[in-house]
């Protein structure tokens, strides 16, 4: 549009040059500048092609100055109004100047409450099928290795599906960062594998319970490892969590060593997934980062599955699963396992970024009794009396211990932000 005024403007000039100028003084009536009147730095992008033309361009033939200057002025005026258009509009045109219209709220920016509210459901739902269906799966097929190989191998595919059609665009990443998130996936495989290897062993309620202790291993390394001093009242409000997990392990029913001990194995591999997260904190947003991390994990865990559970698998587990529930069921509850394991994992992911840290940590809080709930009704499982109260104090010690730590943070936040 430029280059076509300034041409415009060109052939317009030499013409006038070749009439005759006018005697007197006050007829000569210069022409309005040829600088594009869509120029950013005059605000007039939204009149390109619309309400204006260049001055030079109203007039074939001379005209009198008064209507001349008057029609200048006016033109004059509608460039102020013009711009004072545009810049109380804001952004309400693309390069090329055309005037687009104001987009409409959407429902996520009009009820943020109610979508947070919605992801929050999600998360606990997905975590609940995903924990009742994985217990299922072990009580005709008791394989965790295997099986934690195939909850990371359906995210894995997941994600490389999602990559394909760029939701999200896959980040790229390099050697240094590499190695920065393989401590962090290698934590985190050895974490995944012993949790299902106690959620093979014991009810689904009590490994959650001993998984209760986390903020501990949480706390210790954090004091001992990372040298973070940590305050009086966060050591005693981890008293609870303690006393009431060991409660809950003296008298329940299906209390095992293999299932207490690789359930604290998974505390502390989670715990050191931590520490090594802190130290591969990168700019690539968390979706990237866990499609990362579940691949380099698929690849750590496969071959202890292979060795401790290959033969087995080969001489009678595939078989043995597919007489009790059929091909079809056998496959599919494989798959849907993976699927809502990825898929729970992604939710908690962006739900936790929407929150602040204390609704994080009530949520997680809330999970955790979620699914303990869900778990005794689904399976039936009888807990003694001294069970159920050591497994309330245990979550409501973790539920000070949240607090109390959420409010540290967000106090260190606004220190920080003063």
């Amino acid at each position: 549009m430029e280059s076509r005024v300034l041409s415009r403007a060109n052939a317009f000039a030499t013409v006038s040059h070749l009439r005759k100028p006018s005697r007197d003084s006050h007829h000569n009536v210069g022409f309005v500048s040829v600088k594009p009147i869509g120029a950013v730095g005059e605000g007039g992008n939204v009149i390109w092609g619309r309400q204006l033309r260049p001055a030079l361009l109203l007039e074939s033939s001379p005209a009198p100055a008064g209507l001349f200057v008057g029609r200048r002025e006016n033109l004059r005026t509608s460039i102020v109004a013009a711009a004072a258009s545009a810049s109380s509009s804001g952004d309400g045109s693309d390069s090329s100047g055309e005037a687009k219209a104001v987009a409409p709220v959407g429902f996520f920016e009009k009820y943020p409450a109610l979508v947070t509210g919605f992801f929050f459901f999600m998360w606990y739902f997905l975590n609940v099928i995903f924990n009742i269906l994985n217990k299922k799966i072990y009580n005709y097929f008791p394989y965790p290795y295997f099986v934690s190989v195939i909850h990371l191998f359906v995210g894995v595919v997941y994600c490389l599906l999602s990559w394909s059609v760029n939701l999200p665009k896959r980040a790229p990443i390099d050697s240094k960062l590499l190695k920065l998130l393989i401590p962090v996936a290698a934590c985190h495989a050895l974490g995944h594998v012993t949790s299902n290897v106690s959620f093979a062993a014991v009810a689904v309620s009590f490994t959650h319970t001993i998984k209760a202790l986390e903020p501990f291993f949480n706390a210790a390394a954090s004091q001992f490892i990372l040298g973070q001093s940590i305050p009086i009242t966060l050591w005693l409000s981890l008293a609870p969590v303690v006393l009431g997990v060991s409660m809950a392990s003296l008298t329940e029913l299906s209390f095992n060593w293999l299932g207490f001990i690789s359930a604290m194995i998974s505390n502390i591999s989670f715990t050191y997934r931590s520490i090594y997260s802190k130290k591969a904190m990168t700019d690539m947003d968390s979706t990237n980062v866990y499609a990362y991390i579940s691949i380099i994990a698929l690849i750590i865990c496969i071959p202890p599955a292979i060795l401790v559970e290959g033969p087995q698998l080969i001489k009678h587990g595939f078989s043995d699963a597919i007489a009790k529930v059929g091909m079809v069921k056998f496959i599919s509850d494989l798959f849907w396992v993976g699927m809502f394991y990825h898929l729970y994992n992604q939710l908690a992911t962006n739900t936790l970024e929407r929150v602040a840290p204390l609704t994080h940590a009530v949520g997680n809080v809330l999970k955790r009794v979620f699914v303990i709930g869900f778990s005794i009704l689904a399976f039936g499982n009888k807990i003694s009396t001294q069970t159920g109260i050591g497994t309330t104090i245990a979550i409501l010690g973790v539920a000070m211990y949240s607090y109390i730590k959420a409010k540290m943070e967000e106090e260190k936040r606004q220190a920080k932000s003063a």
